[in-house]
């Protein structure tokens, strides 16, 4: 897998493993918001980057002592799965306030897409968007 990343030229990253992903010479790894109790160091590897995710204030905090990188902060838009969503100015206001690397996830499709400009973030993605787009 990691060789085939290299060669298509895409980062690679481990789910919940940085040790292992470190050891592997990976390009990070990925701390689910789940994960609360990790205490994070810096690395070895110069280039090792952290992902991590978070829904709420507390796993925001979290995942800033955890010392990620990029933060993921979902949903954004209402999703099947969660009965809560930030929406454009929750999301603003905790952008705003943790000024990290955010990237806003969640609920993200072709309606709400053009919204997307109005959020105060360092990227977006989106994973059922992209499968609907795959389907066709």
């Amino acid at each position: 897998m990691k060789k085939y990343c290299i060669a298509i030229r895409k980062k690679f990253y481990l789910a919940n493993n940085i040790q292992l992903a470190e050891k592997l010479s990976l390009d990070g790894a990925y701390i689910p918001s789940f994960n609360k109790n990790l205490i994070i160091t810096r690395f070895k590897t110069k280039n090792f980057t952290l992902l991590g995710s978070a829904h709420n204030i507390k796993e925001i905090n979290q995942k800033i002592r955890q010392k990620v990188d990029y933060l993921f902060i979902s949903p954004i838009f209402k999703i099947t799965k969660k009965k809560n969503f930030l929406g454009i100015v929750r999301f603003n206001i905790l952008s705003q306030k943790f000024n990290r690397n955010i990237v806003a996830l969640g609920g993200i499709n072709k309606d709400n897409l053009k919204m997307i400009k109005n959020i105060k973030n360092y990227s977006f993605a989106s994973i059922s968007y992209i499968k609907n787009i795959i389907k066709r």
